[in-house]
């Protein structure tokens, strides 16, 4: 794939271009994984999606959504009828508001479930202040509403709480139809361990109250011969899973793909793709950074890995992250199909 400081190279085995990527889908999906719904598993919910369904490179014309899918009803429940789950990504760039949530809850069947990323200011990333409500915004002082973007740490107290407590009205809807799966805490690269770290990790649990929660890492300090025992430990004591990611490795943000479970009633795998000559390379845009269609051994290389996770949860998630154009749709219908039992 290249180093994090050469030119991006072309891999057409993992980059093949969208009518490759097209045709694979379509064969995956005349095979078991047109089935909606969970993946059969005794005694366990096994659902597979992807981060999203908007994307403007998955809403092209011909790329995944039939020609009679325009409008973002019509999209949803169409990919509602391919999967049995989803990620909502576009919460981690603006509060969501409960009206949007409700329409979720009316456009998906009655199993569907979502997964919703945590607003960015939420695990400590910097936000534009445009993207706040208005009623946030006037709340802030004069001269952090001169910035632009602030952190989390520049915050009044007090307009901080009103973020959570925001996100936490918005997709009440989808928890009162119990089809909130878990709101996803993606740490940024500089939240590294520590006692801090660690006591942000519990506030984020208190202000979730009862929706409950996964935590995904991007420092690999987490994941060292002497920290990984702890880290694993701790989130165990209090019942959070932790997220297990597959990604470029070899990076300060990488971390392992470990198949650790540690809450039973959740495990939650996302694949990122392994672009690591693009993974944090600056002024990438998010459709180049996950450009990756996994191959067919690369996908079997985690089937027994996801049924393992079903014989310690009572529910597992597998997000397709590498939301260029239809990879990720391809690959979530790919895996579906590699679940399925055989008759």
């Amino acid at each position: 794939m290249g180093s994090a400081g050469s030119a991006p190279t072309v891999d057409r085995t993992h980059d093949p271009g969208v009518d490759v990527a097209r045709v694979r889908g379509e064969a995956a999906a005349r095979g078991p994984a047109a089935r909606t719904g969970p993946v059969p598993a005794p005694g366990h919910r096994l659902l597979v999606g992807t981060a999203g369904w908007t994307d403007r490179t998955l809403t092209a014309r011909g790329v995944f959504y039939p020609e009679s899918a325009t409008s973002p009803e019509t999209r949803l429940r169409y990919y509602a009828s391919r999967f049995s789950m989803v990620e909502v990504d576009a919460t981690y760039y603006a509060l969501p508001v409960p009206r949007m949530a409700e329409s979720w809850v009316e456009r998906t069947p009655p199993d569907f479930i979502f997964d919703v990323k945590a607003f960015a200011m939420m695990t400590g990333h910097p936000v534009e202040t445009s993207r706040l409500p208005a009623d946030l915004r006037d709340a802030l002082p004069a001269a952090l509403r001169a910035r632009g973007r602030v952190y989390p740490k520049d915050l009044p107290h007090e307009v901080r709480d009103a973020v959570w407590a925001t996100f936490h009205d918005a997709i009440e809807p989808l928890h009162r139809a119990r089809k909130l799966g878990a709101v996803l805490l993606q740490y940024p690269r500089w939240f590294v361990p520590g006692s801090a770290a660690r006591e942000a990790i519990l506030a984020a649990r208190a202000h979730l109250g009862e929706f409950p929660c996964a935590v995904e890492f991007r420092n690999r300090r987490w994941f060292t011969a002497h920290t990984t025992e702890r880290t694993l430990q701790f989130l165990s004591d209090h019942d959070v899973p932790c997220v297990i990611v597959d990604g470029p490795q070899g990076l300060e943000s990488s971390v392992p793909a470990l198949p650790a479970v540690t809450s039973p009633s959740l495990a939650v795998v996302r694949l990122h793709g392994r672009r690591d000559d693009l993974w944090e390379r600056p002024g990438v845009s998010t459709a180049e950074r996950y450009r990756y269609l996994y191959d067919e051994h690369e996908l079997t290389e985690w089937v027994l890995r996801i049924r393992a996770l079903t014989e310690k949860a009572t529910a597992t998630h597998v997000v397709f992250n590498n939301c260029y154009a239809n990879y990720g749709t391809t690959n979530a219908l790919e895996m579906q199909a590699l679940l399925m039992p055989r008759s």
